[in-house]
């Protein structure tokens, strides 16, 4: 029986770039060896994601998410947490498209994106969880997330993240600090902040340099924790951002590596930002599904650094060993004299 594959793609993201490119990209799927069908969104908010369950749980070999990260937000939710997740692909065609540049798949043209399949080169890749929802790319917050709600939905089609740059140059004098209580591996922070962030990738917003470190299949997040509402301060660490990311040295900056992240807030509301939408607010557990969803990627142009060739089974066993030796007592730790 032949391998099936639904393309689940949004016909007004990218200016409805996608529509005119349909029958080529379904074709290119048809040659990597998948029976393949297409399904438009609608204006229902979870048309995306009822769609990929449904599919999953009739098992479909493959979805093809189409659209921004938005879509593929939703077809992730779909499929998270279900025991039978396919493969995913995805086109993007959205404003920023972060995922797709974290994969370095072509953001400019959905045909060569499609064709991305043919490589035959996948990933393992970690998503969050947070609540009962999921998350691929970034979780946070404080008010410096809260810009993203705020910028219109046809700004960010006309002028992709610019509009972001436009917005924040807007928000920043109306930034102050909240009272936060983070816990996370090994540490704990309590005090004011202006924003803390779990990444995923190393594309946040268009920019590659918040995470210059960021794996994408460790199981780790990587938290960042901007202790300053002080527009100078903010301004300079953006320009330590765009200066190849140093400023993950700076003392205004917490910058950790951590599985799982409990927020409560102390005194005012904290909204959570998920992938750039509302997600609820604290309390709120993350944590992170190591290697969960396995993505077609352009393995060729991703840095060596940001894939371990580890699977999750070898990192488990790696980190029980790690437990035991701490745990033993200390004439035991070491045979030497």
């Amino acid at each position: 029986m032949r391998k099936r594959a639904r393309v689940i793609y949004n016909p007004t993201s990218g200016r409805e770039a996608l529509k005119k490119d349909l029958i080529d990209i379904l074709a290119v799927f048809e040659q990597a060896g998948y029976e393949t069908s297409a399904f438009a969104t609608t204006a229902d908010p979870n048309s995306a994601q009822n769609e990929a369950t449904r599919v999953a749980k009739a098992g479909f070999e493959l979805i093809v998410a189409a659209g921004g990260d938005g879509t593929i937000n939703q077809v992730v939710n779909g499929i998270a947490g279900l025991p039978h997740r396919p493969k995913m692909a995805i086109i993007p065609a959205g404003t920023t498209n972060d995922y797709a540049r974290a994969l370095h798949i072509p953001r400019e043209d959905p045909l060569a994106a499609a064709k991305v399949v043919l490589k035959d080169q996948t990933i393992k890749m970690d998503i969050g969880q947070a609540g009962d929802a999921y998350f691929i790319n970034i979780a946070g917050g404080g008010l410096l997330t809260e810009l993203t709600y705020d910028v219109p939905s046809n700004l960010k089609s006309i002028f992709g993240y610019l509009a972001y740059l436009l917005k924040g140059a807007e928000l920043l004098p109306r930034i102050k600090p909240i009272d936060m209580d983070l816990t996370y591996d090994g540490g704990h922070f309590r005090g004011k902040a202006s924003m803390f962030l779990l990444a995923l990738t190393n594309s946040i917003g268009g920019f590659e340099q918040i995470v210059p470190d960021a794996a994408l299949d460790d199981g780790k997040f990587t938290m960042i924790i901007v202790k300053t509402a002080s527009m100078p301060e903010i301004l300079r660490l953006m320009g330590l951002v765009l200066n190849g990311g140093k400023h993950i040295n700076d003392p205004h900056i917490i910058y950790k590596k951590t599985s799982k992240v409990i927020a409560k807030p102390v005194e005012d509301r904290m909204m959570i930002n998920l992938d750039g939408e509302y997600g609820g607010d604290a309390p709120m557990k993350f944590r992170n599904l190591g290697q969960h969803i396995e993505m077609y990627a352009n393995l060729d142009a991703i840095p060596d650094s940001a894939v371990t060739s580890e699977s999750p089974e070898v990192l488990e066993a790696e980190q029980r060993f790690v437990k035991q030796v701490e745990n033993l007592p200390e004439s035991e730790q070491s045979t030497e004299d």
